[in-house]
């Protein structure tokens, strides 16, 4: 059995998109529970397994305000598009003025389009925002982002998560991770993708050891399984915190190679881990192939015995 990943229209510095067969294979597929998301981003992993019910939660006003208006209607594929060939028209004509214009009416009136546009338009599909709460990513340098290729690409992705939004029981909340985590409830499977501690990433809120920490305890405390996304080692460090820890629970690792960031010095290969109380030992895993780089179709994982569970302690 193959795995389609389809990407959602909001990019950020360390999406999940090629990873999300390797998440994907840890859920049962007989689960009934909540899929429960501390840190929704861009939602790639809970779009593409698709949950009968799910709590899409982040501090991030701006990622909960879009995904609720394309649920709600208010933002639809033929109002994205409209939108993005008329500023995208503007763009080409007046170049990098127009983004920092929108950048700005974005900052001030905290629009869902303009949002989207930005995170298009801005530098390598990055998510910052400064101190004071204001998108500044400067602009890509490419007035010809929005040609009608890329609006059509983008256009199909709102369509392809609101089939998801509007055929299941989706819940989006604006709150910290413990409050969420907090709300899960036996049966249902957490799934957490935290900034990763020590690497140069840049979100709404920082992040910290305070917050590893917290996350650590809170997720230790859980009534349900839980799956957590961060990094292992790379060629040049390791996480530490994976020993200190994470290594009571469940470990998998594999290559992972991000082409998104800001810097050159963080897009090199790096070896991703989850950690989880799922029993990783009742999973069948094929034969891996050449890991140089992740393709967006995965065999699935078979699970040996059914409604398997090892909550470690």
């Amino acid at each position: 059995m193959t795995v389609k990943v389809s990407v959602p229209p909001i990019k950020s510095q360390g999406i999940k998109t090629k990873l999300v067969p390797w998440i994907q294979n840890l859920v049962p597929d007989e689960f009934e529970g909540r899929w429960v998301e501390p840190f929704m981003g861009t939602g790639v992993v809970a779009f593409n397994i698709a949950p009968k019910k799910a709590l899409m939660c982040d501090t991030n006003p701006h990622l909960i305000n879009f995904y609720a208006g394309i649920q709600s209607g208010e933002i639809t594929p033929e109002i994205v598009k409209q939108y993005l060939e008329k500023e995208g028209a503007l763009l080409l004509e007046k170049g990098e003025e127009h983004y920092y214009q929108i950048r700005e009416r974005f900052n001030t009136n905290h629009s869902p389009l303009d949002f989207l546009f930005i995170n298009r338009a801005g530098f390598n599909g990055m998510i910052r925002f400064n101190r004071k709460g204001g998108f500044n990513i400067p602009f890509c340098r490419k007035p010809k982002r929005f040609a009608q290729a890329y609006v059509t690409k983008i256009v199909n992705q709102v369509s392809s998560v609101r089939k998801v939004l509007t055929s299941r029981d989706i819940e989006f909340k604006c709150q910290s991770f413990e409050q969420t985590i907090v709300a899960a409830q036996p049966g249902d499977i957490i799934y957490c993708d935290p900034p990763y501690i020590g690497r140069h990433v840049d979100y709404f809120n920082s992040w910290d050891e305070s917050h590893e920490l917290a996350l650590f305890e809170t997720l230790s405390k859980a009534m349900c399984d839980f799956i957590l996304s961060t990094w292992h080692h790379n060629d040049y460090r390791k996480n530490e915190y994976i020993e200190s820890l994470w290594s009571k629970f469940n470990i998998l690792t594999r290559e992972h190679f991000y082409h998104v960031g800001g810097s050159e010095k963080n897009r090199n290969p790096m070896i991703e881990a989850i950690v989880t109380t799922i029993d990783t030992n009742v999973i069948e895993y094929p034969k891996e192939s050449q890991q140089e780089q992740l393709i967006l179709l995965e065999p699935k994982l078979h699970y040996k015995v059914p409604n398997a569970r090892n909550h470690l302690t």
